[in-house]
């Protein structure tokens, strides 16, 4: 329904807390993350037995949801409704995913710049990604990549 049920800026904190918590646990190295008020986009280096995604985002669906819907007083209300996940296994592909989700809160009309955006990785690429990647990235002549996003 493209309800926002993360717009407090709290609500993303806690889901991003969660995020990387369950990623270790699972083993999942997230490479790229964007936290909007309505939805999420990730790009993540899978363990070498990659079926734990399911298991990852179904335990981090459910302890946000529950933490969500107790807060707002709304029992069993159904907060994350679809996920569409893709292998990435081409390096072109991986980097037009990778510059999509890096800028993910421009393309949405939240920023101009998504370095500033705390829910994004564009902050942390910038201060902590190595410069050859930030190069690539910037020179990556990409239209929007075939990745699903109707919101």
């Amino acid at each position: 329904e493209k309800l926002p049920y993360s717009a407090a800026t709290r609500r993303r904190d806690m889901f991003l807390d969660a995020f990387f918590i369950l990623a270790d646990v699972y083993g999942w190295q997230p490479q790229a993350w964007a936290v909007l008020p309505n939805h999420y986009h990730f790009i993540a280096v899978s363990p070498e037995k990659a079926d734990t995604l399911g298991e990852w985002l179904d335990r981090l669906h459910a302890l946000t949801a529950t933490a969500w819907n107790r807060e707002d007083r709304a029992v069993r209300r159904k907060v994350w409704y679809q996920s569409n996940n893709s292998k990435l296994t081409h390096q072109t592909s991986y980097l037009a995913a990778l510059k999509y989700v890096h800028r993910n809160p421009v393309e949405h009309g939240l920023v101009e710049d998504p370095t500033g955006y705390k829910w994004c990785s564009m902050g942390w690429l910038q201060e902590q990604g190595s410069d050859i990647l930030r190069k690539t990235l910037e020179g990556f002549k990409t239209a929007r990549p075939n990745v699903y996003d109707d919101f």
